[in-house]
């Protein structure tokens, strides 16, 4: 046993040599967790009881490792044909309660995107698949794998009798990949019971900007996703026989999101970029500090050019400044052939990707404001409504605290580099949740390379990232330990 605020000498390799030697255990593993097909994408009474079975796993899993484990029941969801399906449990565990210790919780998913060979995939997806020390399989960075090397460091402790320096709490769910059903009001239920000790939270389900550099994730977009609405009539007309006497809804809709972002990926909506953050010169240079190729990102990526010629520029786009992507019609003719179709009523959809200090009831207060004035201009008899249908806030952290401070630490020491500081562009709702609903610290640190391939086919974690990933935590928990 020791204090938390000096580790014994020599731990720290003896974490490290045990965890290397223990690989291959730890590999198995995530083979035994790949092999469970953990869908909760697909609604299908199968794919439920894989889930169940999942959760399962990772239970006994965490009891075995002495943890306290409550399996939270969320009841059954509704789907819109009627049928009803159960909801996976919530894993509540935690492992340590020593008040001099700081208390660690570690969010992590089991469920994982649907998948079949056929699709493109080299190997079974289920069947996790070792070539040149890349371990393919679905759910293997996201998240099986990570939450997996959470699980090691703990076990290596355990495994060597030894104190763990911090207290751990873990929350596991089996639904994020379907919107996370019934997890933000178990937050807000357990703020002063289970989290009521938590001071930080460390989420490991986004990727690093390159294929060696680690990194440190401190900010995601958010997301505003909007449905705009034409209607003449239900039905359709003939091309021929209506075309030209009518205002035409798709010709309207057309016109309407036409109106939305230039060429050059200006959101033309007024007063859209008033409350974005200005940008300070500390922020300016991490944009510099970053490792990133823009020449091999843009081969990986397989287009022409960007719209912006730095990585400065192109880093700012992605992360610190909104965007608007227009997704699809609903209602238009778009299957092979010649159909002179005129469609009575169409649907547009598009998003915006919100940034700090965006606002999504601003956002949408905007958005409506523009489109309505665009469509009176236009002077048409249709009818148009625009609804936001998901408002989803940005969320920022603040590097300057001690897990951040921690975890560059750990990085240091493991992988002999500073991280890249990083945002991430898409939109991860829990670390919002956490940080406004128990008001702590909350940090991503994730451990798969840029070309994970994660929700595509193929996904994969290398065997380096995740045996390398199981080490970076143990030495996370030393840091924190020693900062607390």
């Amino acid at each position: 046993m020791f204090s938390p605020s000096s580790p014994p000498a020599g731990l720290l390799e003896k974490a490290f040599q045990y965890i290397d030697l223990h690989q291959n255990e730890f590999v198995q593993t995530l083979k035994e967790w790949v092999a469970v097909e953990s869908d909760s994408v697909q609604p299908q009474p199968r794919l439920r009881w894989e889930l169940f079975r999942m959760m399962t796993l990772a239970a006994d899993r965490l009891r075995r490792l002495g943890a306290s484990v409550d399996s939270v029941d969320l009841g059954v969801q509704q789907l819109p044909d009627g049928q009803t399906l159960p909801i996976p449990p919530i894993i509540l565990a935690e492992l340590g309660n020593d008040p001099k210790k700081a208390t660690v919780c570690f969010y992590g998913h089991l469920d994982v995107q649907p998948a079949r060979q056929e699709d493109g995939w080299l190997s079974d997806p289920y069947t996790l698949t070792e070539v040149d020390g890349k371990l393919y399989g679905r759910g293997a960075t996201d998240n099986k794998g990570p939450v997996l090397a959470w699980i090691n460091a703990v076990s290596t402790f355990r495994s060597l009798e030894e104190d763990l320096p911090v207290n751990i709490k873990f929350v596991i769910e089996g639904m994020e990949e379907a919107g996370s059903a019934g997890l933000e009001e178990l937050v807000r239920k357990e703020k002063d019971r289970f989290f009521s000790s938590v001071d930080y939270v460390v989420i490991s389900d986004n990727l690093w900007l390159s294929q060696r550099k680690p990194a440190l994730t401190y900010g995601t977009r958010g997301n505003s996703y909007f449905r705009v609405e034409v209607r003449c009539r239900d039905q359709d007309f003939h091309s021929g026989t209506f075309g030209g006497i009518l205002n035409e809804p798709m010709a309207d809709l057309v016109a309407l999101l036409g109106s939305l972002v230039d060429s050059s990926g200006h959101i033309l909506i007024p007063g859209i970029y008033d409350q974005v953050a200005p940008l300070t010169e500390e922020e300016r240079k991490m944009y510099e500090a970053i490792d990133l190729d823009l020449e091999e990102y843009r081969n990986s990526v397989q287009v022409k050019r960007f719209l912006f010629d730095t990585k400065e520029e192109i880093l700012m786009h992605l992360w610190r400044y909104p965007s608007l992507s227009i997704h699809g019609i609903e209602g238009a003719f778009d299957e092979p052939g010649a159909k002179t179709v005129i469609p009575g009523q169409v649907i547009g959809k598009f998003s915006i990707r919100l940034v700090p200090h965006m606002n999504t009831s601003v956002v949408e207060k905007q958005v409506k404001q523009h489109l309505e004035y665009i469509f009176s201009k236009r002077n048409s008899s249709n009818q148009m409504a625009v609804s936001m249908t998901l408002g989803l806030q940005p969320w920022i952290a603040n590097i300057k605290d001690k897990q951040y401070l921690a975890a560059k630490r750990a990085i240091k020491t493991v992988f002999g580099t500073e991280p890249d500081m990083i945002r991430d562009g898409s939109t991860i709702p829990i670390a919002r949740i956490f940080q406004d609903t128990i008001q702590k610290s909350v940090m991503m640190l994730p451990l798969g390379a840029v070309d994970d391939g994660e929700h595509s086919q193929n996904e994969k974690i290398n065997r380096w990232n995740y045996i390398e990933g199981s080490k970076l935590f143990a030495a996370f928990f030393l840091e924190m330990a020693k900062l607390h």
